[in-house]
């Protein structure tokens, strides 16, 4: 896969090394040896970074002629509107079939080349009400961490962009690939995207996420049973009302939205891993049906469960754990 990563004079190095990073190990570590990432400018000369720092080596707008994904890492904090050219060079690549991503505050130029009219841009908090006055017709989520539409990522702001590029991993080459990547980078091996910015109670304070962090190990190893928010609660030995304040503090999400989550996880290792029946893989998961599992399946990643382990099939059958 070719992957093209915009940089322009100011740009953080984080923000242009997050996907860099991400996608570099992808290829570093043999997992998928056609992956290459190139730096591009619009003018295709070299630019200062807002460290100081001259990166040189650079190409032009010309490599989008070839690129699968289009990543905006970052814009410039005054948010200007995308000149024509950019946005004339992003909708082509977009129209050829390459997917385009909007990394943080990146998400501004894609919602000036109308790539997501109709639809949900993310971007950081801080700047989501003037993404929300940009373009008329474009929703914005003031929450989650990313969104993505298959031809269209956008994602929160700063560290969110790891989230968002290790999910394009998985998305690509399945969970346990994306495992391997996360494991390398010493990363959170998934973050949902709809899952908060930022939550109330750092994870690190004493009674946070260390208090919960046996009941949701617990709940993970139970994932084909019910699962109740009182089950929870009961294994947690806190009250129902407790459990639910705390849990959402520590984790910026709803016990059942968190449990549904682990179950779609788990069922997409399976999927990828194991040639296990639809019916059985859902059972396996905790869906009280293959249709419910279908459903729930299909609204997450807008297609079928048999649909998504056709693209991890590999010759002969596969059984057990990655």
């Amino acid at each position: 896969m070719r992957i093209a990563v915009h940089a322009f004079d100011g740009i953080t190095m984080f923000h242009l090394s997050a996907p860099l990073l991400v996608f570099g190990v992808v290829g570093r570590l043999g997992l998928a040896p056609d992956w290459e990432t190139t730096v591009w400018t619009s003018d295709g000369e070299a630019i200062r970074t807002a460290e100081g720092l001259s990166v040189g080596v650079v190409s032009g707008p010309e490599v989008l002629a070839d690129a699968d994904l289009v990543v905006l890492p970052s814009w410039p904090s005054d948010l200007p509107v995308a000149d024509d050219r950019l946005v004339r060079d992003v909708r082509a690549a977009h129209d050829r079939g390459a997917s385009i991503a909007g990394l943080c505050l990146g998400a501004f130029p894609v919602v000036d080349a109308g790539l997501l009219d109709g639809r949900v841009a993310v971007t950081h908090w801080a700047a989501v009400d003037r993404l929300a006055a940009r373009r008329p017709g474009v929703g914005v989520d003031a929450a989650a961490l990313y969104r993505d539409y298959g031809d269209v990522l956008t994602s929160a702001g700063t560290a969110s962009a790891l989230d968002a590029c290790v999910d394009v991993v998985r998305t690509r080459l399945g969970s346990a690939v994306a495992t391997t990547v996360s494991r390398h980078l010493v990363v959170a091996p998934h973050r949902d995207g709809d899952q908060a910015q930022y939550v109330e109670r750092p994870v690190t304070e004493p009674g946070g996420v260390g208090h919960l962090a046996p009941t949701l190990e617990w709940a993970q190893c139970h994932l084909h049973e019910p699962l109740s928010v009182d089950d929870l609660a009961r294994h947690a030995r806190m009250s129902r009302r407790n459990f639910t304040r705390r849990f959402e503090e520590v984790t910026g999400t709803s016990p059942a939205r968190w449990v549904l989550a682990r179950r779609l996880d788990e069922s997409r290792r399976l999927l990828e891993t194991t040639d296990r029946p639809v019916a059985e893989v859902a059972r396996a998961c905790g869906f009280a049906s293959a249709v419910t599992f279908r459903q729930r399946f299909v609204a997450a990643y807008a297609t079928t469960p048999s649909s998504y382990r056709s693209r991890f099939t590999s010759p002969g059958p596969v059984d057990g754990h990655p």
